[in-house]
């Protein structure tokens, strides 16, 4: 995605890049096509099933009592300023990093509270983690707890997939809607 690549290099520095809030990657992550399972129970990959021209992912878990819940109402109020044809051009995918509770089932009910447009995604830990290494992020479930419980790691920023399978730009965890929005209608024209 050349004019998107130019873009975002040019917004590096100069006049254009307060219009950008996000982080640009350059170079932008190439993203694993392992396949994960998505709420129906069929593979998904953020690779081979995402052919809009933008797709937004967020790596987190249902039981996160803090950021992910910030980072999901954060990604549902953003899809609220679109139209339909801007919707129509855009994916927004959450990927759990606890697969062990967050089965099809509780994943479906998770995202759906937010937006039903969103794509949830579990699976085998190792294939999260390897989805999660492509975009630098770190996904660990830890020892566990004296209570029985166990800890969970997860990303805290929201990455832009384009039509090529690269991340060329990410969102830390407290961007807002507006912001948010700006960004993606910026690479939507671009794309």
């Amino acid at each position: 995605m050349v004019p998107l690549l130019a873009l975002l290099a040019a917004c590096g520095g100069g006049a254009q890049s307060a219009e950008l809030t996000g982080t640009v990657l350059d170079p932008p992550f190439e993203v694993s096509g392992t396949p994960l399972v998505d709420t129906d129970g069929e593979a998904f990959s953020l690779v081979d099933d995402t052919d809009k021209d933008l797709t937004l992912v967020f790596f987190g878990y249902t039981n996160c009592p803090d950021i992910c819940g910030q980072v999901m109402a954060t990604l549902a109020g953003t899809l609220t300023r679109f139209d339909e044809e801007q919707k129509e051009r855009l994916d927004v995918v959450f990927v759990t990093t606890d697969p062990a509770r967050d089965d099809e089932a509780v994943t479906e009910d998770y995202v759906s509270a937010f937006d039903p447009s969103i794509i949830g995604l579990t699976g085998d830990l190792d294939d999260i983690v390897e989805v999660g290494e492509s975009l630098a992020v770190g996904i660990d479930k830890g020892d566990k707890l004296p209570s029985g419980g166990y800890d969970v790691t997860h990303g805290t920023r929201v990455y832009a997939v384009d039509a090529d399978d690269e991340s060329p730009m990410m969102w830390d965890h407290d961007v807002s809607q507006a912001q948010l929005a700006g960004d993606v209608l910026t690479l939507l024209d671009e794309g």
